[in-house]
């Protein structure tokens, strides 16, 4: 049985230069946006030029935010592997201050600052949420050159430092074909659109913020089977509510979580206190029933699925696919109070360790 730890840092964002350099496999995350208003207290705190910036030169406020988030960014490139990947949620955002509206281009300026940190940019996705609602415009309704158009979509940069992952042990190869995932499902992940559903944004005892910003469970989980594989190190900077820790218990992959917000722990307790194996076993499950309905449809069409997988118990599109197993949750169980903790089971007998 295979036991690893997983930490939430809470009010400890130092706690990632005690880390050990070249030891995170995937780092994905979701930090706060600049310029949005929510956050604009939380970016004030780290330095008190953002809030005198904000009232006169917003230009000036939104390279302060960013330059924050450069720090976190140099940690995260020292400290994931070689070949290692971060994937960033990030969106760019519109303001009006001082009786000027305009749009802030967050992505374009991390992509810049991480080039300049060293990594390499991959091609990037572009969330486009769904939603139902009527108005697409602002600004001057009907009436040209005022009005402007909505952002309804939010951006995953996608980063790798060095060189792609080297696959030298045999142990390694076993296990990165284990962690495989479906034909089907490539087409579909590794598209640069995704076109997900957002989730509710209120909060319950949070001092800080009425609005959590988290990303739905669906894009973590997208993520981190697509750029890690089992037993791999998860990290996120900008841990929130823990969605990417939920999804790498979910992947059977370890997490660490940072986070400077300590007002956001009761909302942590009670988020992970709602998490059930048997809701997050029904996300796996599903993707075993989505696969065999797309071979049933395939060869009602009369193509040909040629391979089988023996673990699964099906039939599957190429030879990639056939070692690809998946990892039931049996338990999610408390280990400890300071940090809080969890003892993670899986039906093929692995256990992590989850602290937060």
């Amino acid at each position: 049985m295979v036991s690893t730890q997983h930490i939430i840092y809470i009010m400890a964002s130092q706690k990632m230069e005690s880390l050990n350099s070249g030891t995170i496999d995937l780092v994905v995350t979701s930090p706060p946006y600049p310029m949005i208003e929510m956050w604009d207290n939380i970016m004030s705190n780290q330095n008190e030029e953002i809030l005198t910036a904000l009232n006169g030169t917003p230009t000036v406020a939104f390279e302060l935010m960013h330059k924050e988030l450069d720090k976190v960014w140099r940690e995260c490139f020292r400290l994931l592997k070689e070949g290692g990947l971060m994937c960033v949620n990030i969106g760019d955002a519109t303001r009006t201050i001082n009786g000027e509206f305009q749009l802030f281009n967050n992505h374009t300026r991390i992509v810049d600052a991480c080039l300049k940190i060293g990594f390499t940019n991959l091609p990037n996705i572009i969330w486009r949420k769904q939603t139902n609602a009527p108005n697409k415009f602002m600004g001057s309704g009907m009436l040209p050159c005022g009005a402007y158009v909505t952002l309804e979509h939010e951006w995953i940069l996608v980063f790798r430092k060095g060189e792609k992952r080297a696959y030298k042990k045999e142990e390694d190869k076993k296990i990165r074909r284990e962690s495989s995932f479906f034909w089907e499902e490539r087409n579909k992940w590794f598209s640069d659109l995704w076109e997900i559903k957002g989730v509710k944004q209120k909060m319950k005892n949070s001092q800080t913020r009425d609005r959590n910003a988290s990303f739905p469970l669906e894009i973590p989980y997208r993520l981190i089977n697509m750029y890690s594989q089992l037993g791999d190190t998860v990290l996120d900077p900008f841990c929130g509510l823990c969605t990417t820790n939920i999804a790498a218990m979910l992947t059977g992959r370890n997490s660490i979580g940072v986070d400077i917000d300590k007002n956001i722990v009761p909302s942590i307790k009670e988020n992970l206190r709602c998490v059930e194996v048997d809701e997050l076993n029904t996300m796996i499950r599903n993707r075993h029933i989505s696969h065999l309905n797309f071979v049933r449809e395939r060869e009602a069409l009369g193509k040909e699925v040629k391979y089988y997988n023996k673990k699964l118990g099906c039939k599957v599109m190429t030879s990639q696919e056939v070692d690809l197993n998946f990892h039931y949750l049996q338990d999610i169980s408390l280990k400890g109070e300071a940090p809080l903790s969890y003892n993670c089971t899986y039906s093929n007998g692995l256990a992590f360790d989850i602290a937060i």
